[in-house]
């Protein structure tokens, strides 16, 4: 192979590519970034969704918890996370009374009031505190270990040393862990939806015990905060930081092919650019890196949300009462009890899409008004985000266009049943975006916004030792969401790619 053109070739400018490159930049490395799109970013861009309305929204992630203050701090990013004062608010309705779940971020009188007149026996409040507050230790010992070289199952089962904790986040399906703690069916799925974000599974498999690990590991707080300035900001700071190291970033340049030896990595793409470099380092999903290098990819489920944009003359009254700016100020849940989770799944995967689809929402300006324009702000303007679970690829294959109505119509008819006036009438710009229109448009295979199916973060005991980055060939490394501790907006794994690159230099 001819001599290196740079030491580290990165395919993809997502964020994860983005924090490797900075680390292996700053290190002293040569590397160079390659984008198939015009824009970098990939899934934490920020755009005008709609032309005429100066609004920068979230277009696909829109909520930081993983991005570890680590990774801000040792690349002097310019970026803050602002913190809300609501986790959620579920909307019910009992006895032909309109209410709902508040759950504020720090348990406090507004919450205990909430619960007690959801359940007046106190039983789910305690279990409620009892159940978080062993959960928020055992984020707190695993956060330390996820920019570390894996530990194995054993390693990391003693580090944290909460046996019982342990048994049922790890061993046990987390269905049955919620149903042993809580009564309510309501409050069971509250607690289950962190376990389905983007993930097609029932509550009684393993997957979803994943899944919900990752949403309140991060940080060892696991608390969702707000990127202020919009998901763009990160972007642009790392960008910042890269070309400030000395690495290059080149859009439109799509990558075709991938070869190696023992001696490097060869890249072609699409205009016949060949590219030598040293090591390569793949933002894009595993089944992508496999198919540039003309080998088998290992089968994954498929993506399973849509997500819907949405920018509002002004926030909806609810059937409730509750004041809208406190109702949306946290993430917003309709229809998600237990019950309707577990019926929703064995529906969809018979090929039905759901009629009242489970849905979790934000409001980004009730925290950050920044990504409006003045004029917006002043008129009252706002934002939505909506996330549709369980609605897997597959509803959507036979035709997209249709199924994307179909879904649509599913998901304001669940969010209209708790609300006092139709949000269709609301509607200033909305953007529909199914799991195939995900996959198009930034290349997740099959919409799924973790690349693949989520790994415990460990290795099995007796496993080689890795930084959960590596692949069969010891020039190439995964540095994206498909990595094991990757998926969310995180940086870990791009931090840990890099750490894994830089530790061959010293051997």
């Amino acid at each position: 192979m001819p001599q290196p053109d740079c030491d580290v070739v990165i395919v993809g400018a997502g964020h994860n590519g983005l924090v490797a490159a900075a680390y292996l930049a700053k290190a002293g490395m040569i590397v160079r970034i390659l984008e198939a799109n015009s824009e970098i970013g990939g899934a934490t861009a920020s755009v005008r969704t709609f032309p005429e309305f100066d609004a920068n929204l979230s277009r696909y992630s829109y909520l930081v918890s993983l991005l570890p203050d680590e990774i801000i701090n040792d690349l002097g990013l310019d970026f803050e996370c602002i913190s809300r004062d609501v986790s959620s608010y579920t909307p019910y309705k009992r006895n032909g009374i309109d209410d709902g779940l508040l759950v504020s971020r720090q348990w406090d009188a507004a919450t205990e009031e909430s619960f007690a007149r959801l359940d007046p026996s106190g039983h789910e409040a305690a279990s409620w505190q009892e159940f978080y507050g062993v959960i928020a230790e055992f984020a707190e010992r695993i956060a330390p270990t996820l920019m570390k070289p894996l530990l194995t199952r054993s390693e990391l089962k003693a580090h944290i040393a909460l046996p019982e904790v342990w048994d049922f986040m790890i061993e046990k399906p987390i269905g049955e862990v919620i149903q042993r703690y809580f009564s309510d069916d309501l409050v069971q799925g509250v607690v289950l939806t962190d376990a389905l974000i983007g993930t097609f599974a029932s509550a009684f498999e393993l997957q979803a015990n994943i899944c919900f690990l990752y949403h309140l590991m991060g940080n060892g707080t696991g608390e969702w905060k707000v990127p202020k300035g919009g998901m763009g900001k990160l972007v642009s700071e790392l960008e910042r930081v890269v070309r400030d190291a000395g690495a290059s970033i080149e859009v439109n340049k799509r990558v075709t092919e991938i070869s190696s030896n023992t001696s490097g990595v060869c890249v072609k793409t699409f205009d016949g650019e060949e590219i030598y470099a040293r090591y390569l380092l793949s933002n894009a999903a595993p089944q992508t890196l496999a198919k540039l290098q003309s080998m088998p990819a290992s089968a994954s489920r498929d993506g399973s949300q849509m997500k819907i944009n949405i920018l509002l003359k002004r926030l909806p009254a609810l059937k409730s009462g509750i004041d809208p700016h406190l109702a949306f100020a946290g993430t917003f849940h309709a229809n998600e009890s237990f019950s309707q989770f577990e019926d929703t799944f064995l529906a969809a995967q018979d090929g039905d899409m759901p009629e009242v689809m489970p849905l979790e929402m934000y409001c980004h300006t009730l925290t950050d008004l920044s990504i409006l324009s003045p004029e917006l702000q002043q008129q009252g303007f706002h934002t939505l985000t909506i996330f549709g679970l369980h609605t897997p690829a597959t509803l959507f294959d036979g035709d997209n266009d249709a199924a994307r109505e179909a879904g649509l119509k599913s998901a304001l008819t669940s969010l209209n049943e708790y609300l006092a006036e139709p949000i269709e009438d609301l509607i200033a710009g909305i953007e529909v975006k199914t799991p195939l229109d995900i996959e198009a448009a930034i290349g997740l295979p099959r919409g799924n916004i973790f690349h693949r199916d989520l790994h415990f973060p460990f290795r099995e005991d007796g496993s080689t030792p890795s930084w959960g980055v590596e692949t069969d060939d010891p020039r190439i490394f995964i540095c994206g969401a498909g990595a094991v501790r990757g998926g969310g907006v995180s940086g870990i794994p791009g931090h840990n790619a890099a750490m894994a690159v830089l530790s061959k230099q010293l051997h």
